[in-house]
């Protein structure tokens, strides 16, 4: 950061400039090797003093903080040792939402957790950057954003163009929950398989009609049921692998998709859902815990009991508000658990290695089945 010019020295000398032009405008920033001059030290041992990297003695540190005081000078620029080094040392963050929106989520904050510990041990800063749409022009930051590495994070349904600016860049990639993309190190969560088990489990409960509320398939976030076409059209890896591990056991499972995930949405997808006009399911697994929420808030407006009458399962395992269900004496959701910040702290190590000229590790994760107060066995026939 730029100081103001330095203050009238001990001679009491001031710059006539100062008069001349009215208030004291900002100089130049001043330089390491003008503190060491004014310290009476090398330029080494002045650098030392500051990066506390090597031997120097108290009496020199104390002189060489002393000049950069009257100096005004911080500290070396950090534009300057990121060009010695040919880093920023930034790890970018590519988000699919607006940034406002992805802190809605707690997986987005959870899993960011887990990157930023590892990081931050590592001494890297992170940048938050929303992914460009297929059409922006520009695409904003990711385009020239100072970044060493990037960890693409719940970029499922606006990852190409993502991609294809960091390539161009020639920027590492870590890929979180996504498709093969070349170059990319994986980290994966057992989306298709876990989702399968809480399909196994309702069958073993006796479920028979079960529905699926979606995440969205593609960037138009669209509403309403999917058909054989607009599963065709889905670009969203997560939501198509937990929508296609229900369907290994129920294959003609009825999907509707979400705008978002959000505790409204679930609500908006359970309306449709139990609105009376056709056959209420008797269980629905939620791709989210937050949709599985609107989802029995839905339900219990319909004057449905959860789980007498119908079953739900969510998914992330997150801490579920009890607010959020107070209308009821549902205390846990039943859902599929999945470990965030282990998540991203293997994102970021992956990164960090890449930096480093070590070989990255990819990783796999998987969920958990944890059963709470909201799935039991079958008490009703469908549609009754």
């Amino acid at each position: 950061m730029d100081h103001p010019a330095t203050a009238p020295g001990a001679s009491g000398a001031t710059n006539p400039r100062d008069h001349a032009d009215g208030p004291a405008r900002r100089g130049p920033r001043p330089t390491l090797a003008a503190v060491a001059r004014a310290a009476g030290v090398a330029p080494s041992t002045a650098s030392l003093a500051f990066s506390g990297a090597g031997p120097v003695s108290d009496d020199a540190k104390a002189r060489v903080l002393a000049a950069a005081a009257e100096l005004g000078y911080g500290g070396p620029d950090p534009r300057a040792r990121s060009l010695r080094r040919g880093r920023s040392g930034v790890i970018g963050v590519v988000m699919d939402e607006r940034l406002s929106d992805a802190f809605r989520d707690p997986v987005n904050v959870l899993t960011l957790d887990g990157i930023a510990e590892v990081a931050g041990e590592a001494g890297a800063s992170l940048l938050l950057v929303r992914s460009p749409l297929d059409d922006e022009q520009g695409a904003g930051p990711i385009v020239d954003a100072p970044m060493d590495a990037v960890v693409l994070v719940g970029c499922n349904v606006r990852i190409d163009p993502a991609v294809a600016v960091l390539r161009r860049r020639q920027i590492p990639v870590v890929a979180i929950e996504a498709d093969d993309i070349e170059g990319a190190v994986p980290v994966q969560l057992d989306n298709r398989e876990a989702s399968a088990r809480a399909a196994a489990y309702l069958r073993d409960l006796g479920h028979t009609a079960v529905t699926v509320v979606t995440l969205p398939l593609d960037a138009e976030r669209r509403r309403g049921p999917v058909d054989a076409a607009r599963e065709a059209e889905g670009v969203a890896h997560t939501t198509l692998q937990r929508l296609r591990g229900v369907r290994e056991e129920f294959p003609d499972a009825v999907a509707v998709e979400a705008a978002g995930s959000s505790v409204e949405e679930g609500r908006i997808a359970g309306q449709a859902l139990f609105a009376g006009d056709g056959p209420v399911p008797t269980a629905v697994v939620a791709q989210s815990d937050l949709l599985a929420v609107g989802v029995v808030s839905a339900a219990l407006d319909a004057g449905l009991r959860v789980p007498e009458d119908v079953s739900v399962i969510g998914f992330d395992g997150i801490t579920v508000d009890d607010s959020l269900l107070h209308r009821s004496p549902i205390r846990q959701l039943t859902t599929l658990a999945q470990p965030f910040e282990q998540k991203g702290r293997a994102a970021a190590r992956a990164a960090l290695a890449m930096l480093e000229g070590a070989e990255p590790q990819p990783a796999a994760f998987r969920s958990e089945l944890r059963v709470g107060d909201t799935t039991g066995p079958v008490r009703r026939t469908l549609g009754a």
